[in-house]
């Protein structure tokens, strides 16, 4: 069974590079265009890695891994959140760390550590839940 992977993101573009990098890997990418509709789709499907851009129409990203993180649901509150977003002053890694999500990456981008970092977070996730 492919790893589920939800993206919220709500810029066009982003999203279509997350397509590119992870549809082909056997990846199977769900796509939440705002915070709302993301933390909705977290608590109603089995998922193994969060994409969370920070800045997005509705709620922030912050706001939306402090819900993650405060689920009911176990597993959600477990789950890895990785925060993508083009704010790179200093104090918003830690901002983002300290929300709940798991690693903080900054855009543009590197899809080298991008691809690797979710490759050993869904690998370690799927040993858990086989252990």
């Amino acid at each position: 069974m492919k790893p589920n992977i939800l993206c919220i993101e709500d810029h066009p573009d982003n999203m279509m590079l997350i397509r590119r990098l992870f549809r082909p890997d056997g990846y199977n990418l769900i796509e939440a265009k705002t915070g709302l509709q993301g933390l909705s789709i977290a608590e109603s499907e089995e998922l193994d890695l969060v994409l969370l851009d920070i800045n997005l129409p509705d709620i922030d990203g912050y706001e939306i891994a402090r819900r993650i993180r405060s689920s009911s649901r176990l597993e959600l509150t477990q789950i890895p959140i990785i925060a993508l977003t083009a704010n790179a002053m200093k104090g918003d890694a830690q901002k983002a760390i300290s929300a709940g999500c798991t690693r903080y990456m900054s855009k543009p981008i590197n899809i080298v550590e991008l691809v690797e970092t979710v490759d050993a977070f869904v690998h370690e996730e799927t040993q858990r839940g086989s252990a």
